[in-house]
């Protein structure tokens, strides 16, 4: 459980109100000459979002009003988390718990204590001095209501999160490989890495071309959970540390916050954690590749020409595209075990974000009914993603003249050539969904603070848990 949250009902609570702004005018008037002062006098109007404390005569905390849209979204309370942490002392902090009341549905309730879960995220481990409050405000969890897969679903986020914002000199690609066989090991999953140039024995090319340019050695792991006899979904994670761009080395300002280009591997493992959590009746497994993409004598360049797993080859034309070659190589192996799903996270193009800017992720499908499904799925769970064509007119852009196939596009469309090239590492015809995420919120957002964030990770687990149940 989290801190934040409790099951237990203490001697001191604090109950939260709901006040829809529609309904402020009516509200407003129905409360006493000295509620109606300190709300008169804080500007209180109910926006979504905005909160107000309510003391008794004698300056006691007496309860919280915070505005809400109609209907309620997670994020109208995911700011008020922060609010009190910041106005509450940590004595107050500490013998306090809030209760929500008067919420409605059980889709309401449930909208709210993610958005609570949401709201008191933040990343600090490394900070030594001007720190906030220690102590976070306590929600009391609903009494009959169905929490749990929220608090899963938070679960998977907090990891996702947690590792994105990880400074890269504290997670290199073995470090992310411990990261996962902890998770694979806290659930009994079966997990086995592979290592530097145990790569090429197994046939991981690209993985091991990739990584081959750091010192810091490069690693594929695999996690298999679940019982046998259940549907399989495989999750495949970009798992580049750090990327420098390579021998085509990035601008200063376009290598700052590269730390986040592992965020594909992050939410597969988040998404991983809240699965297993939850015990869904499915046969999951998990690839990611780890490395770091560096600067050194042993770095690919343009113009090489590798194989992959798949036995084409693959001509090089930027290395700053790395992630689709490591990819290739997982996707395939992936795919050959005809999974019912395979779906990947990537922070793969800067194209992605010209298309559909940083809040909302491009993900491409090749199978037309899934493309509907997520997409309207996504904005049911206020977790929204936008499908965007894998157009084969494209296609030719990544014909090269001295191998099967180059890795990038010669034209527009950088995100639509990234994915064409990954969907020719897919086997069978089997469904799969790619997501191209930019896993990092550049400013504080309600929800999502500044920092590595996650991007459909939710949309997942919610269709997977829909799908098998």
């Amino acid at each position: 459980m989290f801190p934040f949250f409790t099951t237990k009902t203490p001697d001191d609570t604090i109950s939260i109100y709901p006040v829809r702004t529609d309904s402020f005018e009516r509200w407003y008037e129905s409360r006493s000459a000295t509620t109606k002062s300190q709300i008169t006098i804080a500007r209180f109007t109910a926006k979504a979002g905005e909160t107000i404390i309510i003391r008794n005569e004698k300056g006691e905390l007496k309860r919280v009003y915070y505005g809400v849209s109609n209907p309620i979204s997670s994020y109208d309370i995911a700011s008020l988390p922060a609010y009190l942490h910041s106005r509450l002392s940590d004595d107050a902090l500490q013998n306090v718990v809030f209760e929500l009341k008067e919420v409605g549905t059980e889709e309401d309730t449930n909208r709210l204590v993610l958005g609570w879960g949401l709201g008191c995220y933040h990343f600090d481990k490394y900070k030594t001095i001007n720190r906030t409050n220690e102590f976070w405000p306590v929600l009391k969890l609903p009494e009959g209501k169905e929490t749990h897969h929220v608090i899963n679903a938070l679960q998977g986020v907090f990891t996702c999160r947690n590792l994105i914002n990880e400074p890269p000199n504290k997670l290199g690609p073995q470090e992310l490989v411990k990261a996962a066989q902890d998770l694979a090991k806290k659930f009994k999953a079966d997990c086995s890495v592979i290592q530097d140039k145990d790569l090429l024995k197994k046939n991981y090319p690209m993985v091991f071309t990739v990584g081959d340019s750091s010192e810091r050695r490069p690693a594929l792991v695999d996690i298999r959970w679940g019982d046998k006899k259940h549907p399989m979904v495989t999750l495949v994670g970009k798992g580049v540390v750090f990327d420098t761009g390579g021998v085509n080395v990035k601008p200063g300002e376009s290598m700052k916050t590269m730390k986040k280009d592992m965020g594909g591997a992050a939410h597969v493992l988040g998404l991983a954690h809240a699965i297993m959590l939850s015990e869904l009746p499915i046969r999951l497994r998990v690839l990611v590749p780890a490395v770091e993409n560096a600067i050194s004598g042993r770095a690919f360049r343009p113009d090489d020409v590798y194989p992959t797993r798949k036995g084409i080859t693959v001509e090089i034309e930027n290395t700053d595209a790395e992630g689709r070659l490591i990819l290739s190589d997982c996707l395939y192996e992936g795919s050959s075990e005809k999974p019912e799903i395979i779906i990947d996270f990537a922070t793969l193009t800067g194209h992605a974000r010209i298309a559909t800017g940083y809040e909302i992720p491009p993900f491409f499908a090749n199978k037309h009914e899934l493309e509907e499904k997520i997409k309207k799925l996504s904005f049911a769970v206020e977790d929204p993603v936008w499908p965007l064509p894998l157009w084969k007119g494209y296609r030719k852009e990544l014909n090269s003249d001295v191998a099967d196939i180059c890795h990038i596009g010669k034209g527009k469309a950088g995100h639509i050539t990234a994915a064409l090239f990954l969907q020719e590492f897919i086997e069978h015809d089997v469904p799969w969904l790619h997501f191209d995420v930019a896993a990092w919120s550049y400013f504080d957002r309600a929800g999502h603070p500044k920092g590595g964030t996650d991007m459909g990770l939710r949309t997942i687990f919610e269709y997977l848990r829909k799908t098998y149940k």
